[in-house]
């Protein structure tokens, strides 16, 4: 039977194959084949804007913008809006024939920078530029790890972006990065040489988002955040882009409706430019898949800065808004370009019509142990070391996702020896954050570092621990590497942790299903690349228990 679709990018992917039929995150095969297409075009961009490059033309700040969003919008639950997609076609196409005019020599250029149509041939061309386009087994699979990887880095690209913060080498290189995938020249060994480089630039670009938001919101610090709630209608806000908090923060000021975060939001309240506004009162509820439950429970209003975004029920879907990258049929979608105000009047003024949230928990989590917040702690973790209080560090970055079977890394975290403290980022986080699990002296056993894009604080920390117990490989430090993984943005974190030279990461609940056993395999044996297994069989792995 002819697939309906192709899509393998996600860990909850269909049988750990690819989903043919429907997305498992809810996306059509209509949306599906759009999304195809959308990378498609960019790709085609992306060609053009190297090869002007090369012949010493400056590419602009807009195209620039473009592509980096145009790859966010196809992230796992950002956009299931078929109409958006479609309109980003379109303005891409655009895009590439005024690229078209600036460039001088058009011989070398692929098929994806020339094509153009109208959308009423839009769907017959993405039959044949989906993933599968690509026959050899182990090209197909690099060719996406490093579009995946690209598509993390360009959602981190994008909320730097939004601060007004850009990195023109950053840019070329995703840029040529993506154009390289349509090279049918590259080898295995040149693609596998470009997914490190794209590890490389992962790092660049998690650095340039960490500047931007550090500068604009100053150093996150140790914070204790309100789980319960208020009395007054409140907005929830989701997703990741502090910018769009700020501006809602602003923008509800004095007006009797309270701020909360949920899900990747919840770092905000480690910055201290947000503790400034007493309507941002704490967290409701835990990771992205728990939301349809929990957003039918707040009653306000919620708006969804970026993914993930699970489809909607009836119950709250006229609540439901997005912005950004973000978007869903049938939901309000604000607009706004970068350095301009969003208008968010509509959702206050609902936010006013609505009943208080309903309390789900009450209590308070601790986090805000960003690099610079650990550094001022080193003294403390390093004679915590020295004197044996720490044995080891356990890296537990990464997402959550809805599969029992990651249920593991609540279990995992219990059986952890108390001496042993664990380093996260990224709404991985909420399997243990509200676990009992205590602190080492003054060191509370679970340091959460922020978002998914703040495992660039865990990478700086343990390059400083490397530095002050003078080791010359970063794999002799006390630290292990067990990290989940759901979506893309997970994808340039692993990268940049192998162009940083870190080994044995262990990855689950599963390995990603587009990799080939040939590209498995040179990750295995050139990194350690290794799944999970039992709670007991991996302390005994990493502990010797």
């Amino acid at each position: 039977m002819e697939n309906k679709m192709f899509c393998y990018q996600c860990q909850e992917t269909a049988g750990c194959k690819g989903c043919s039929v429907r997305g498992v995150c809810g996306k059509t095969p209509e949306v599906a084949a759009l999304q195809d297409l959308l990378i498609y075009v960019t790709k085609g961009c992306a060609a053009l804007t190297t090869a002007l490059r090369s012949e010493g033309k400056e590419v602009s700040y807009e195209v620039n913008h473009r592509i980096t969003l145009n790859l966010f919008t196809t992230i796992t639950n950002a956009n299931f809006d078929g109409a958006q997609i479609k309109k980003r076609i379109a303005d891409t196409l655009v895009c590439k024939e005024e690229l078209l005019q600036q460039l001088e020599d058009k011989r070398e250029l692929p098929e994806a920078a020339l094509w153009t149509a109208e959308p009423s041939a839009y769907m017959e061309k993405a039959k044949s530029v989906g993933v599968l386009a690509t026959q050899d087994e182990d090209i197909r699979s690099l060719r996406e790890l490093i579009t995946y990887g690209l598509k993390g880095l360009s959602a981190y690209s994008k909320h730097a972006n939004v601060l007004l913060a850009d990195d023109a080498e950053l840019d070329a290189f995703l840029q040529r990065a993506l154009a390289a995938t349509l090279d049918d020249t590259l080898s295995v060994n040149d693609l596998v040489a470009l997914a490190l480089e794209t590890g490389k630039y992962g790092v660049k670009g998690m650095a340039l988002l960490d500047g931007a938001n550090t500068q604009a919101y100053g150093n996150p610090e140790i914070t204790k955040v309100n789980i319960g709630v208020g009395k007054r209608p409140g907005i929830l806000v989701s997703g990741h882009d502090l910018r769009d908090l700020e501006m809602l923060l602003e923008q509800t000021k004095d007006s009797g409706v309270d701020v909360y975060t949920h899900s990747e939001m919840l770092p905000a309240h480690y910055y201290p430019a947000f503790k400034k506004y007493k309507h941002f009162v704490g967290n409701y509820g835990n990771a992205w898949w728990k939301q349809t439950e929990e957003f039918a429970s707040f009653h306000g209003p919620i708006l969804m800065t970026t993914n993930c975004i699970v489809p909607p029920k009836d119950s709250y879907k006229d609540r439901l808004f997005t912005t950004g990258a973000s978007g869903y049929p049938g939901c309000k979608h604000i607009e706004g370009e970068i350095g301009q105000e969003k208008d968010f009047s509509q959702i206050i003024a609902l936010a006013k019509t609505c009943r208080p949230p309903e309390e789900i928990e009450q209590g308070q989590i601790i986090g805000g142990f960003a690099h610079a917040q650990v550094f001022a702690l080193a003294d403390q973790i390093v004679e915590a070391v020295k004197s044996g209080a720490i044995k080891k560090f356990v890296v537990m970055a990464g997402c959550d996702g809805r599969a029992k079977s990651r249920s593991y890394y609540a279990d995992f975290a219990k059986a952890l020896p108390q001496d042993t403290v664990i380093l996260t980022a990224g709404c991985a986080k909420y399997k243990y954050n509200k676990l009992n699990l205590g602190s080492i002296g003054d060191i509370p056993r679970v340091l959460d570092a922020g978002q998914c894009n703040d495992s660039y604080s865990l990478a700086v920390i343990a390059m400083k621990l490397q530095e002050i117990f003078g080791l010359e490989d970063i794999n002799e430090l006390p630290i292990v590497y067990n990290i989940s993984w759901y979506e893309q943005k997970a994808v340039i974190v692993l990268l940049a942790l192998l162009a940083l030279g870190v080994k044995n990461i262990h990855l689950g609940p599963t390995l990603p299903a587009f990799l080939s056993p040939n590209v498995t395999k040179v990750l295995v044996d050139n990194f350690g690349i290794a799944g999970i297994g039992s709670v007991e069989e991996d302390m005994k792995i990493f502990f010797g228990e």
